[in-house]
């Protein structure tokens, strides 16, 4: 990194060529009569051009200029201290997340299968682990960790830095990998079990579901939220599925069943606001990706960024270069540049 310290100081520079005209205006020569000049025009319009004194003065000048703007460059050189949070993302892999949210508009049954079958339109759980991938990518100074439930909680990845293997965990994720029921308690708890020990200030528990409690756990959502609350753990919850949703079935050819939107909003508000987290809704990919830009900004990562820069300086040298050029000046002056009147 190139710079100057003093830029404005290059501004003299500008000066350089008013002082080359009045030292000439100004220099007292000397002078005799005659009474015809033009065998002295020649010499004259010679003498325009600076002499070797004079343009070795110019330069220094120019030189003792620029030095005064103190030209450097510098190594820059930035310490990170980044203060994470400790966080765990609790999915549902119950068999209603193989559901696809479906856009109002798209009434042909063709078309719908089309749309899956391109890609256009995925069911909840792809939905939910694009955003989540999105979400992790963003924050690599977080340790991250990874619940699946349905009937029982399933921690595939412990609060982690290893965002690589993290993300290769969310990838084996599935419907019915572990269950069909919903258990909310279950990966609270679990949660809780993950995060109560951390020693960062900030604990955070994002969980996604599409369903209502139906799992019989001797916990209940409610008492787990408040063990969370008790160990300050906020519980952010996200309600995914809208009415006009379709489970894609292929047992006896291609057929759609409806899904609706399942998930308990009571409930999963009651679990936020008792942690001090926010509930969220997301009736499909762009509302999910918005929901996990919104908690993105909620959550933030403390960072420090000193900064240090080591400068080497020019200036010295240059002013090294402006006295040798005064030097050969004066030398040239008094030696075989010298004038007699």
């Amino acid at each position: 990194m190139f710079e100057f310290a003093y830029p404005w100081v290059l501004f003299f520079l500008l000066l350089l060529p008013l002082l080359y005209m009045l030292e000439r205006f100004w220099r007292k020569r000397p002078s005799i009569v005659v009474s015809q000049a033009a065998p002295f025009t020649a010499v004259a319009r010679r003498r325009l051009a600076p002499t070797l004194p004079e343009a070795c003065r110019l330069m220094a000048a120019a030189l003792l200029i620029v030095a005064l703007a103190r030209p450097r460059t510098g190594d820059e050189r930035v310490v990170i201290r980044a203060q994470g949070i400790d966080m765990v993302l609790a999915l549902d892999m119950s068999g209603s997340m193989r559901a696809c949210d479906v856009p109002k508009d798209m009434t042909d049954p063709r078309k719908l299968l089309n749309a899956i079958n391109e890609g256009r339109i995925q069911s909840r759980i792809d939905v939910a682990k694009k955003e989540i991938r999105r979400f992790i990518e963003k924050r690599p100074n977080d340790r991250i960790g990874l619940l699946g439930f349905a009937d029982l909680a399933y921690s595939f990845a412990p609060p982690t830095l290893d965002h690589a293997w993290l993300l290769a965990q969310l990838d084996r994720l599935q419907p019915g990998m572990i269950g069909d029921a919903t258990g909310i308690a279950s990966p609270i708890g679990s949660a809780v079990g993950r995060l109560k020990n951390s020693s960062v200030p900030r604990r955070v528990l994002v969980l996604f579901t599409d369903g209502a409690n139906t799992a019989a756990n001797r916990l209940t959502p409610e008492q787990a939220a408040k063990l969370a609350k008790d160990f300050s753990i906020v519980i952010h919850t996200v309600g995914i599925g809208s009415p006009n949703a379709y489970v894609l079935d292929n047992t006896f050819g291609p057929r759609f069943i409806p899904a609706g939107d399942n998930f308990d909003e009571r409930l999963l508000r009651t679990i936020a606001e008792t942690t001090g987290g926010s509930y969220f809704q997301a009736d499909d990919a762009g509302a999910l990706r918005k929901v996990m830009d919104e908690i993105d900004k909620m959550e933030k990562t403390t960072v420090e960024q000193p900064r240090y820069v080591e400068y080497r300086e020019f200036a010295p040298r240059l002013a090294l270069a402006v006295a040798a050029l005064l030097l050969l000046a004066f030398v040239a002056d008094t030696t075989w540049m010298m004038r007699l009147p």
